[in-house]
């Protein structure tokens, strides 16, 4: 029979002063030794630590004042853009992702993409009308990775963007990946034609 088979009762001990846990028997084996020595000294760590460490945050708590302050800017980045004030916008826009992007780590992460993305992808079609078409390309493009389904605006920006740089294969490359997950929603079948028409024409010019 191996030691594994069988179950000896030791008993422990805790000093109430320094609640370091020891053995009541004595010998002690080196094992329990060593098990005992890496208790009490994670137990010190711990206790040494500032007050707001001490006692773990909640599972998965969800500010709601953050919450609504990002919506807020979104909201106010959304008007501002509809009154064509779109350098404006896009500040708005910005102010909105450093809200949700500084979360604390143990709020859920699908919180935060669901915020962002449509930051991003707001922003993105502001940067298009003051034709940013770089920075519009990037924002679409992060827009999508964060949320690569449902998010048809975003892949159409992306792109047209693309497509305004003038790096039409790759426009077509990121419409045909879009179609994959969107079918023809938000103009993307439009746009797919459009751009097989400039590479169509660009292959005459080349001819």
């Amino acid at each position: 029979m191996s030691d594994q088979d069988t179950f000896t009762f030791i008993p422990l001990v805790m000093d109430p002063k320094s609640k370091a846990i020891s053995s009541a028997t004595s010998p002690t084996s080196k094992a329990l030794e060593a098990e005992l020595l890496a208790l009490n000294n994670l137990h010190r760590s711990l206790h040494g630590l500032d007050a707001p460490h001490v006692v773990p945050p909640p599972p998965v708590p969800v500010n709601p004042k953050r919450s609504a302050q990002v919506t807020k800017l979104r909201e106010s980045g959304n008007t501002e853009y509809r009154k064509g004030n779109h350098a404006e916008a896009i500040k708005f826009y910005t102010l909105g992702l450093q809200m949700a992007l500084t979360r604390p780590p143990w709020e859920p992460s699908q919180l935060v993409r669901e915020e962002v993305h449509q930051l991003y992808s707001n922003r993105a079609q502001a940067h298009m009308q003051k034709q940013n078409w770089v920075e519009g390309a990037i924002d679409a493009e992060a827009s999508v990775a964060c949320k690569s389904q449902g998010n048809a605006k975003a892949w159409f920006r992306r792109g047209k963007c693309l497509l305004e740089m003038g790096r039409v294969q790759d426009a077509r490359n990121a419409v045909a990946k879009a179609l994959e997950f969107e079918g023809e929603e938000g103009g993307l079948a439009e746009l797919k034609k459009e751009i097989d028409a400039k590479l169509a024409k660009d292959k005459v010019v080349e001819a």
